[in-house]
């Protein structure tokens, strides 16, 4: 069983969203078109300055190939290589949240090759949707102390991944915890002991109900001087709408692009009274 063949199919099987007159269409189509047709090399350059004169846009990524499946029945294993290290994670084939999504790659390279500008050294960093805990592992290895957040049938297959990726590593270990967007934040994350520098987010972001609770969970999170960092697939118009409904509440910024997989990279902040 293809577990990915099978998650673009149902993807590109949507209409692709028209972004004519969206504030969102942040890159010049000449540009777009000279990244598609470029014929790129593997130890090509990482990452691709989006305005060629002013330099203050966001970046253009090409997706670098970091992982080599190894498939089983009941169990994906995949092994990557981010922040020097190889990676091994487990992917359950029965759980859409427990599924290395193209949000997870994007935003583990960005942060690996762009260092200066989001730091995660000794910061405290909460991860919503977690998954397969692949961000959170990279974010750990960069420095970071982690709290890994997803669904109780998530957390076992979470736990492992984390445990056997940072064992012997001298890193922070994350933290798994249970989060259920919009319920029992005021008990299981006071705000008087819970305070995080970041809060990390990929592929949340697609056509379910949740949207709504995401939103309330990501407000409650943040105080002054958290940044979000979220990684998203565009796939839907609601994901669009989304984004406007976060620009609406946060200071948006969009970090990187990755065309060839569609994946967005933005950063977020608190907006003063």
């Amino acid at each position: 069983m293809k577990i990915r063949a099978s998650n673009h199919q149902k993807e590109t099987s949507h209409a692709r969203v028209d972004l004519k007159n969206s504030k969102w269409k942040l890159f010049p189509k000449g540009i777009q078109v000279t990244m598609e047709e470029e014929d790129f090399e593997q130890d090509s350059e990482l990452c691709f300055d989006c305005s060629p004169t002013s330099g203050s846009g966001p970046r253009i990524f090409k997706m670098l190939e970091k992982w080599v499946p190894k498939a089983s029945h009941y169990f994906d294993k995949e092994h990557y290589f981010y922040a020097g290290n190889q990676i091994t994670i487990q992917e359950s084939i029965e759980n859409f949240g427990a599924i290395v999504w193209p949000g997870a790659l994007a935003l583990c390279q960005y942060l690996e090759s762009d260092q200066q500008e989001i730091s995660l050294k000794d910061k405290k960093v909460i991860e919503l949707g977690a998954g397969t805990g692949l961000v959170s592992i990279v974010a750990s290895i960069l420095g970071a102390f982690v709290t890994a957040t997803d669904l109780p049938e998530v957390l076992e297959n979470l736990e492992f991944n984390i445990a056997r990726n940072t064992q012997g590593l001298k890193i922070h270990k994350p933290e798994v915890r249970k989060l259920a967007w919009g319920e029992d934040l005021d008990q299981d994350f006071p705000r008087s002991t819970h305070q995080y520098d970041v809060i990390v987010a990929t592929d949340v972001v697609y056509h379910h109900t949740a949207l709504d609770l995401l939103l309330a969970t990501i407000d409650y999170l943040c105080q002054p001087g958290t940044i979000l960092i979220w990684a998203n697939k565009f796939r839907f118009s609601t994901d669009y709408d989304f984004l406007d409904r976060l620009s609406n509440m946060f200071n948006i910024t969009q970090l990187a692009e990755f065309p060839e997989s569609n994946v967005k990279v933005f950063k977020g902040t608190v907006r003063e009274n």
